[in-house]
C-alpha cells in the first residue's frame, strides 16, 4: 500500500543542515546532499550509511564494497537552527519586497540564505 505523495512539501532543501529525529541514525546531524520532492526523500551527509558490493567498469576502476549514503524520508529529519542551536519547525513569511522567505519557529530567524 503507496502513500500518496501528491501535494507534499518539504520543509528541507538542498545544503540546509538537518537533525535525524527518529530511525537508527537518530540526534545525527548533517547537510542535505540531495532532496528529492517527488519522493518525498533526502539524501543526508554521514546519515543512513549502507554498504554496496561495486564491480569495477571502465569508468570506476576500483571495485569492491563502497559506502554511502541512502534516501531516508523527509519526515524523519527536522532543519537546525543556528541561532536556537536546535532541531525547530519551519514558517513562513513574506518580505516587504515580495519575496517569500523561510523562518524558524522559534526565534524568529530567517532560514534562507541570500
Amino acid at each position: 500500500m503507496e502513500r500518496s505523495i501528491k501535494n507534499r512539501t518539504m520543509n528541507v532543501k538542498k545544503n540546509d543542515v538537518v537533525v535525524v529525529i527518529s530511525g537508527a541514525d537518530k540526534g545525527k546531524k548533517g547537510k542535505v546532499l540531495e532532496a528529492i520532492p517527488s519522493e518525498g526523500r533526502v539524501i543526508v551527509e554521514k546519515v543512513n550509511i549502507v554498504k554496496r558490493h561495486q564491480r569495477p567498469t571502465q569508468q570506476q576502476r576500483q571495485g569492491g564494497i563502497i559506502e554511502k549514503e541512502a534516501k531516508i524520508d523527509a519526515s524523519n529529519v527536522q532543519p537546525f537552527c543556528t541561532k536556537c542551536e536546535k532541531p525547530v519547525r519551519i514558517g513562513h513569511k513574506k518580505l516587504e519586497d515580495g519575496k517569500k522567505v523561510r523562518i524558524c519557529r522559534k526565534c524568529g530567524e530567517m532560514m534562507d540564505l541570500g
